[in-house]
């Protein structure tokens, strides 16, 4: 697991006895899970949540099958959001809108991610992370949907993320991803494409958020075609990453060295180390 430079570690108040394995606890989850014409694979997915979860967001891109009306079929009280735009992230920014969870979890709706693994990553922000990103290529973690292509590309973009931005990401594009919902203001979606999870991942980094990596394991998409463009989506990752880091410049443009915008906490002083401070200061 990797942990970037930032907060102390906390916990959300009330939840340090949450039970994940029985859904135990005073939090609730959201998982928002972005649809385009996934009518097919939306039983797999929808069937496969665990009882932790509280609220399922679809948010539909305007599909002209019937993804809407599987989804209702399956999942009575699943809750429907029509995208403002277009894209993943715009769809991932509605359902983030939407959501009302302590917890917000976001996966994919084409069965590549396992809807069984939610359990580790709320597990993982109970022992005090705030952001969680699922890997592919580390502690375990697996892909037999990704191409050789779009794994060195995935690679390549990582290890520039970490030159750029100090952080020591194994994987930067993958879309199974978790975190609190205190967390939203600091992610603060502005793109439209699948470049989102990249912006999500320097955005928590950049901000001081704990971030852990769990491994998961990506499945093959089960039926239809996906819209990811390697080549088309692997530029608007890389712009992505030059951007935000002209964006962190600037915001940082007068501090000697850099750091993420947060208030450490101060360990608490015991009556030896006064006495010690006081002696010096007289």
């Amino acid at each position: 697991m990797v942990e970037t430079k930032g907060l102390v570690k906390r916990m959300a108040n009330g939840l340090q006895g949450a039970d994940v394995r029985s859904g135990v606890g005073r939090f609730s989850v959201s998982a928002v899970i972005p649809t385009l014409n996934e009518a097919a694979n939306l039983p797999h997915v929808l069937t496969r949540l665990p009882d932790i979860v509280d609220e399922v967001i679809i948010v539909d891109g305007h599909s002209i099958d019937s993804t809407i009306e599987v989804a209702r079929t399956v999942l009575p009280s699943v809750r429907i959001v029509l995208q403002d735009g277009r894209g993943k992230g715009n769809a991932l920014a509605c359902g983030f809108a939407a959501a009302t969870g302590d917890i917000i979890v976001t996966l994919d709706a084409d069965g590549s991610t396992d809807p069984a693994e939610i359990p580790a990553f709320v597990e993982t922000l109970l022992m005090g992370s705030d952001y969680v990103k699922g890997t592919r290529f580390s502690g375990g973690g697996d892909s037999v949907d990704i191409t050789r292509i779009r794994r060195i590309g995935n690679r390549a973009l990582a290890t520039a993320v970490n030159v750029l931005f100090g952080t020591s990401y194994s994987d930067l594009c993958y879309g199974f991803n978790a975190f609190w919902r205190h967390c939203l203001p600091h992610l603060g979606v502005t793109c439209d494409g699948f470049e989102v999870e990249t912006l999500m991942n320097i955005r928590a980094a950049v901000a001081g958020l704990v971030v852990v990596e769990v491994p998961s394991i990506e499945h093959e998409r089960i039926h239809g075609e996906s819209n990811l463009n390697a080549a088309r989506d692997g530029w608007r990752v890389l712009r992505t990453i030059l951007r935000e880091r002209v964006r962190r410049d600037a915001v940082y443009a007068h501090a000697d060295v850099w750091h993420p915008p947060f208030r450490e906490v101060p360990m608490a002083e015991s009556a030896e180390q006064r006495t010690i401070r006081a002696a010096a200061t007289t």
